[in-house]
């Protein structure tokens, strides 16, 4: 199928989206929430919005056209379910009007590409975020794919690395990290991630917000992005 990646730049969604190459699909486009002008980080269930400032760069490293759309809602209808999922089915809660779900519908109605049939999304842990992206898709007859649901993170992140993913961490949160680990890459931090997972139990995908990444680097990518 002819896809459409939902890219923040972290390494989640480029692993997904060269996942979905390594299954046969062709990505024909990208599509990214943003935040308002003047803002670098929202405090959203749903979209990781730091280091969104490099998303036209790391577009222009994998040659695909990115489609943005400002990100106005926010978690108002915090409900396990969103809507249905079955079909097309519109959104008429009044919790739903202004929830941010309904700007990662408007990003899709606004890219608007024939040939895509499926969205590529780096869900891993989050039933809140699958639940919503499902939704969408339903609406829209697009298929998710989420390769990366609930793998184990251990064995997800050594992927990660094997696969030449050069993500570098752009935010720290998580016990044991401090800002001597920004900047590092996936392979440099492994080691860390796996013992910090011992010792405090913490996400070594950073499914917890214990850090958020950039992508520099990445098989697909026809050029390495330069910061």
């Amino acid at each position: 199928m002819k896809v459409c990646a939902l890219l923040s730049g972290g390494k989640d969604s480029v692993y997904t989206l060269h996942a979905a190459v390594v299954e046969g699909h062709l990505p024909v486009a990208l599509a990214s929430l943003v935040p308002p002008r003047g803002q670098d980080e929202l405090d959203s269930f749903m979209y990781q919005t730091v280091g969104s400032s490099g998303l036209a760069t790391l577009a222009d490293a994998l040659d695909l056209p990115l489609v943005t759309h400002t990100i106005t809602g926010t978690a108002r209808n915090q409900r396990a379910e969103y809507g249905s999922r079955e079909g097309t089915a519109a959104t008429t809660t009044a919790d739903d009007q202004g929830d941010e779900t309904e700007d990662l519908y408007d990003l899709l109605v606004k890219l608007a590409h024939p040939d895509v049939k499926a969205i590529t999304v780096g869900a891993i842990l989050s039933n809140y975020q699958r639940v919503r992206v499902e939704h969408v898709c339903a609406r829209l007859g697009l298929v998710p794919l989420a390769y990366l649901w609930e793998r184990d993170q251990k064995d997800l992140l050594a992927d990660m690395v094997d696969a030449d993913i050069e993500s570098i961490l752009v935010k720290v949160a998580g016990a044991g990290l401090g800002v001597q680990h920004l900047g590092k890459t996936l392979a440099q931090m492994q080691p860390t991630l796996l013992k910090l997972n011992k010792i405090y139990d913490t996400h070594p995908c950073g499914e917890g917000g214990e850090y958020e990444t950039f992508t520099l680097d990445a098989p697909l990518f026809l050029r390495r992005v330069q910061l």
